[in-house]
């Protein structure tokens, strides 16, 4: 019978934030980082296939999954940065190898810019935030409409109350209809481990709503670059063919990188790593061993 996880927990900003450890702990270290809105559980069928040559651990950061949410509901890269490193410099993982998903592949590559000597290798699934077109478009709106959208979104959520369904099976469903790649199975056990169920029986996903809002202290362009351009171990940048993220290849963004290779996968969104997870792992399985 395969054994799941242990949980553990580590202080951050005086936080509480959950990490899941799937043992081997004389294995090299491998961390596991997902998206947002998802949550450690997410990697559960990665680390299976990892957990015999690598030590795996995986995150939940603020706001999600079984982590502490922030007392004032702000949620950006700095801080999610500041977590990541708090987590590796705790648990005395460098140099660590990193496999990370969307925001979650964001601050992982910015993390290995800024410390390039604690990443042995790193696997970024859709992880370089918005295209320069997108950026561009955002930042062609004037600062302080940003900044008052901003307050209206957050004044807004704290409002809102988290959605409730009345069964499970309903969440599930509304996973179903988030992500059509997903199979059945995939799509409950997403559901099991990012759901709680509230004191009137019904259930709402675990994350804060106020990760929704928008970002508008982002690090420059220029900056994030720079980082990019400092990371120096091997990196793989995997993408979907059908996602909504803008591949580097395509839009430039991989010039910043000196040791990168770019992967595309057929028939995949913003999730690959679920939607083709047998071709998925095998690359990620090659590039670790090479």
């Amino acid at each position: 019978m395969d054994s799941g996880p242990t949980s553990h927990s580590f202080i951050s900003q005086r936080l509480r934030l959950h990490y899941v450890d799937w043992g081997n702990p004389a294995a090299p270290p491998l961390l596991l980082i997902h998206g947002g809105r998802d949550h450690c559980r997410s990697w559960d069928w990665t680390a299976r296939e990892l957990r015999r040559d690598w030590h795996v651990i995986a995150l939940d950061w603020r706001g999600h999954g079984d982590s502490a949410w922030s007392p004032d509901g702000d949620y950006n890269l700095t801080t999610y940065l500041y977590d990541l490193a708090q987590l590796i410099h705790q648990l005395k993982l460098a140099p660590v190898t990193i496999v990370a998903h969307s925001m979650g592949g964001a601050v992982a590559l910015r993390y290995t810019g800024l410390y390039p000597e604690n990443v042995a290798r790193i696997v970024a699934i859709e992880g370089l935030g918005p295209s320069p077109k997108m950026l561009a478009e955002r930042q062609s709106k004037d600062f302080g409409q940003r900044l008052r959208d901003w307050i209206d979104a957050k004044r807004a959520a704290a409002a809102r109350s988290p959605r409730r369904y009345a069964t499970l099976e309903d969440a599930f469903e509304r996973m179903r209809q988030e992500n059509s790649y997903l199979t059945e199975e995939q799509a409950r056990h997403l559901t099991i481990h990012g759901a709680s169920r509230n004191e009137d029986g019904s259930w709402s996903w675990k994350f804060d709503n106020y990760l929704n809002l928008p970002w508008v202290n982002e690090m420059p362009y220029d900056d994030v670059a720079a980082l990019w351009a400092r990371i120096s171990c091997p990196t793989l940048l995997i993408y979907g063919a059908n996602s909504w993220a803008s591949n580097p290849e395509s839009d430039g963004r991989i010039r910043h990188f000196s040791n990168a290779r770019v992967v595309t996968f057929a028939d995949a969104g913003h999730w690959p790593h679920h939607d083709q997870f047998e071709g998925f792992m095998r690359e990620v399985k090659a590039f670790l061993a090479s």
